[in-house]
């Protein structure tokens, strides 16, 4: 896999965020897509041994079907402290580890965090599919930032999340009657497109079938 836009990980937050704004310039938040994207990859992370060894999981599943066709799990030491928007900092370096032990790469990755609904407008989303350039999107659970009116309780209904009056990503009801998910583009697709593969990849769960397998496979086993 070859990475682009490489950078150095040991950094300290002020040199991060200074790297955020500089790359920023370079994820693309419209359509840039495989003619058929045939592949979908939730990534997540989770961490072992009281947080040092961070867990990275990618999850490889067929469109449509959703069927899994691939996944690795790769182990690293925690170097990066736990700071609110700078996460990818933190996780990535796990999950380029295991993207490198796929035996093939995914047409679009679904990351477990924000992409454009960023402070700075990089989040992992974003960063992880610059350098990877692999089209991607955020699928959060949380919102990091922003604003929104109420959703319709209607399955596939979303409304505009805004940040100082600028669009930056959509509150999107996956199921009826569950709190809703927070969805961005990442890098190379348009925020209506991103809705429309989250709800391909979402069965009778809240949350799609990619951040549900990888979410599985990166929990530590109790």
């Amino acid at each position: 896999m070859q990475l682009h836009h490489e950078h150095p990980w040991n950094l300290e937050p002020k040199q991060a965020i200074v790297l955020q704004n500089q790359l920023r310039g370079y994820a693309v938040t419209k359509d840039d897509l495989p003619a058929e994207v045939k592949s979908v990859a939730g990534v997540d992370v989770g961490f072992e041994s009281n947080g040092t060894v961070t867990r990275a999981a990618v999850v490889v599943l067929r469109l449509p079907g959703l069927q899994v066709i691939g996944q690795a799990i790769a182990k690293i030491p925690t170097e990066f402290p736990y700071i609110p928007g700078l996460l990818s900092f933190r996780e990535i370096p796990a999950i380029l580890e295991a993207l490198a032990k796929l035996d093939c790469l995914p047409d679009l990755l679904l990351c477990d965090g924000q992409g454009y609904a960023h402070p700075r407008r990089f989040g992992i989303a974003c960063h992880l599919g610059l350098l990877t350039n692999i089209p991607s999107l955020g699928v959060g659970k949380t919102r990091l930032i922003g604003e929104y009116p109420t959703v319709p309780d209607r399955r596939g209904a979303w409304v505009p999340l805004s940040h100082r009056g600028e669009r930056i990503g959509a509150v999107l009801r996956s199921r009826l009657g569950v709190k809703p998910i927070y969805i961005s583009s990442g890098h190379r697709i348009s925020l209506e497109t991103s809705l429309l593969y989250v709800m391909q990849c979402t069965t009778r769960f809240k949350l799609p079938e990619t951040t549900r397998q990888a979410h599985r496979l990166a929990s530590p086993i109790a």
